[in-house]
């Protein structure tokens, strides 16, 4: 008996899901016999592969969940396609105190989205005691968010978050760091309403309610979500008019990419974000460009995209796997370096996607990025074999085997790297091995040369330099690198508002992680797109952010 009633309520919340899908004449995207397109709606479709776990900006801990929040959602400073931050509820803000308190000015035309939470089930203004409640809510412990650490050991201890009237706000920092700004861009600093949290209670994660440009209508897990457009949304383009442009926004849950790429194309998706391997032959060329039978169906966008991918190497000379290692040795570092033709590298195992990481850590699409500044390596065969003789490795002596740890989806390139290193004397092994397991050796500097990347939490080199900077435990500072003259400069820099001079000292940092060569970088990522040609408005962005507000169909 219970069963069937179980079964009369799933059915009877499934109708109710479908009703309301007919009512906004959405139907057609859960009713697969269905073909034809409402012409009247523009509707923007994508999938997601991993699906979307929560609704909730406090669990918004990987892309799938930042893209459907920030449709939700919005912050008090936000990222521009340049990477320069800018206002969005805070229409502006200053630093006092030594640096130490940032005050922010909120506009007074952003309202909640209409909901069953709020007492006449209509949205109210947004106050900074609405900030004050979502980012306490962040901090506590009780609310096991996985951004909690975006506060830690930065904002005071005791009220760092003051509402000092309905339309100011101050945040109160341990130490000056200037990096707070692009912390506030996360999606996990997205402003929610007490009213929502307290009503819904763990299930916010499906009853989101926001500012952003649309809202939430309805969610079938595993099958498909749907947001509407909010009309109430308080930004305008250049010419007065409302945003966002677009009527709604279809997620689908398709878990296979042939499935996904079936969808694309044939019109049912109008962009994916990313080419499976397995495709990837097919639509591009070695030089990354689409093939000709491709080039008047779709557009595509390549971006560069704030991620690294390199070979970290331990350096930390008091563990007894460096103390027995010619990796010990600055040369031989310099050396890998100097051995790895990465252009080529792009061209046959990349598919030309994303450049050669020519340059220091910090990778291209960041304001302080600048190759002319901060030379890294490059492809000099006859210079990685005379460091390997200035290092004590002449006249034939056998260079001992060094162990790469990767994990399977790159034992492919970690194959091709050491090939080009066998070639000018380095012997090095692969072993490939599950990412869990990779983390777990790297975070207890048991992984003496293993496979890294990084990926930008927030737009600011600060994010990439810390990973070198001492006092930090590992994560992030995998490769135990210590230089006191490199943490004298990130310290500086934290405390520097004048965006130039802070770049130049990021600029500093980054030359010395190059000297010193505690890493290999391989290549700046870049964020591929395949987009449908009645796509307008459509821009990329190097945090890859899907940004809709200005797109159009």
């Amino acid at each position: 008996m219970a069963t069937d009633r179980s079964r009369n309520i799933f059915i009877k919340k499934r109708n109710e899901i479908l009703l309301i899908f007919y009512s906004l004449g959405l139907s057609i995207f859960f009713l697969e016999c269905n073909k034809h397109e409402h012409a009247d709606k523009k509707i923007f479709r994508y999938n997601e592969i991993s699906g979307i776990a929560s609704l909730d900006p406090a669990f918004s801990k990987n892309q799938s969940i930042m893209w459907a929040i920030h449709q939700l959602y919005n912050t008090l400073i936000e990222v521009d396609s340049n990477m320069l931050l800018k206002p969005s509820i805070a229409a502006s803000w200053e630093f006092s105190d030594s640096n130490k308190t940032v005050t922010f000015h909120l506009r007074n035309d952003i309202y909640f989205q209409d909901d069953e939470c709020f007492s006449n089930k209509k949205g109210r203004k947004l106050i900074a005691a609405d900030v004050v409640f979502s980012f306490n809510r962040i901090a506590d412990k009780n609310t096991a968010s996985p951004g909690a650490w975006i506060f830690n050991n930065r904002v005071k201890e005791k009220t760092p978050f003051t509402a000092v009237n309905d339309s100011t706000l101050q945040i109160k920092l341990l130490a000056p760091f200037q990096p707070i700004l692009g912390i506030l861009s996360m999606q996990y600093c997205s402003i929610v309403p007490h009213e929502a949290v307290e009503k819904y209670g763990n299930d916010f994660r499906r009853h989101p309610v926001g500012t952003g440009p649309f809202a939430f209508v309805a969610w079938e897990e595993g099958q498909a979500m749907v947001l509407k457009k909010n009309h109430h949304y308080f930004e305008k383009d250049s010419c007065s008019n409302s945003l966002p442009y677009l009527d709604g926004v279809k997620i689908n849950f398709y878990d296979s990419r042939a499935t996904e790429f079936l969808e694309f194309q044939q019109g049912r998706l109008d962009f994916i974000n990313d080419i499976d391997p397995s495709f990837k032959d097919e639509i591009l060329s070695k030089t990354g460009n689409l093939k000709g039978e491709w080039k008047d169906k779709i557009e595509l966008q390549k971006h560069p995209y704030l991620n690294i991918e390199f070979f970290g190497i331990l350096t930390d000379s008091n563990n007894v796997l460096v103390k027995n290692s010619p990796l010990k040795l600055l040369k031989i570092r310099q050396a890998i370096n100097y051995g790895i033709d990465r252009k080529k590298m792009m061209l046959y195992v990349r598919n030309s996607i994303g450049t050669a990481a020519e340059s220091g850590f910090v990778p291209q699409g960041l304001p302080s990025f600048n190759k002319e500044k901060v030379k890294g390596y490059t492809y000099d065969p006859a210079k990685a074999k005379q460091l390997l003789v200035e290092a004590g490795f002449v006249n034939g002596t056998k260079f001992p085997e060094i162990k790469l740890l990767t994990i399977p989806v790159y034992a492919n390139l970690a194959s091709y790297v050491a090939n080009e290193l066998k070639q000018i004397g380095i012997n090095v092994k692969v072993e490939a091995m599950q990412k869990s397991l990779l983390l777990e050796q790297t975070s207890k500097s048991k992984a003496l040369f293993f496979r890294g990347s990084w990926i930008a939490d927030y737009p600011d080199a600060e994010n990439y330099l810390s990973v070198f900077y001492s006092k930090n435990p590992a994560p992030p500072n995998y490769t135990r690198f210590k230089n006191l003259l490199f943490d004298q400069l990130y310290e500086r820099a934290l405390s520097q508002t004048n965006d130039s001079l802070r770049y130049e000292l990021y600029q500093q940092m980054d030359k010395i992680i190059v000297e010193n060569a505690p890493v290999i970088p391989l290549w700046y990522d870049e964020a591929i797109h395949l987009v449908q040609k009645n796509i307008k408005g459509f821009v990329p962005n190097s945090l890859n952010m899907l940004e809709l507000r200005r797109v159009n169909k």
